[in-house]
């Protein structure tokens, strides 16, 4: 099971946000190089990166500030936010990120992440971001009437490296990681499932290695790292001793 930090970036800035409101924005750190950086000290084997601005912009928008993350680290990282045509997955690809999550483009054009899939085989994450049951789109200020199974059967059997599942109305707010509607999806598609949105202390990561939850890849945290709720080295240790 593997644990990811989350560096969200907001106008260059290391932030997190309160169930995906830009304006309910914290800064947890002015230098998302440093706290790269610190999280690879502490042990963690892989990263996760969100372009907020991009997010919303529909293009990439805090590229310097990943670019300065990925000089920072050795350890590799997934991005996602704003990325939604081919040339910008490429360029993301050369630049020494491990993943391309694609999410509005998941639901916008199907067939891009096909391709992508065959162009950069295990490379292409799914980003299905979820609000009462149905997939969150443009930075979750639109929600569709598609469902996260719905939309993970589209991509079986293409390639599609992971499907990261936020559960937007947890998102931030440290209730909880929401298990249950993430191993229901797990259970619906072969493509490996990262659960994401509320982890909020080593209970959930107890929770994360109960056998019923083994099929998950694993899970991102973000605030609950940030404002000491979870102990890094204790949450590692403790998938470690699992492993």
């Amino acid at each position: 099971m593997i644990l990811f930090p989350a560096i969200d970036l907001k106008d260059g800035k290391c932030v997190r946000l309160k169930l995906g409101e830009m304006d309910a924005a914290t800064v947890f750190n002015d230098d998302p190089a440093a706290q790269a950086r610190t999280f690879q000290e502490q042990g963690f084997k892989y990263l996760h990166i969100v372009d907020l601005n991009g997010a919303f912009a529909g293009r990439p928008v805090n590229e310097d500030a990943v670019d300065a993350i990925l000089e920072a680290i050795t350890i590799p990282a997934q991005l996602g936010g704003g990325i939604r045509d081919i040339q910008t997955i490429e360029k993301w690809i050369d630049s020494g990120i491990e993943r391309v999550i694609l999410g509005t483009i998941a639901v916008r054009d199907p067939e891009l992440v096909r391709r992508a899939c065959v162009e950069y085989p295990g490379r292409i994450a799914v980003g299905i971001d979820a609000k009462g049951g149905k997939v969150a789109v443009e930075g979750w200020a639109e929600t569709s009437e598609l469902t996260a199974e719905e939309l993970a059967k589209r991509f079986e059997d293409v390639g599609v490296a992971a499907i990261i599942y936020t559960d937007i109305e947890r998102d931030g707010i440290l209730k909880g990681l929401n298990l249950e509607a993430t191993a229901k999806l797990a259970r619906s598609t072969s493509i490996p499932v990262i659960a994401s949105g509320g982890l909020a202390s080593i209970e959930d990561v107890k929770a994360l290695l109960k056998p019923e939850y083994a099929m998950l890849e694993g899970a991102i945290t973000g605030r609950a790292l940030y404002d000491g709720r979870l102990d890094a080295k204790q949450a590692l240790a403790l998938i470690a001793s699992k492993s």
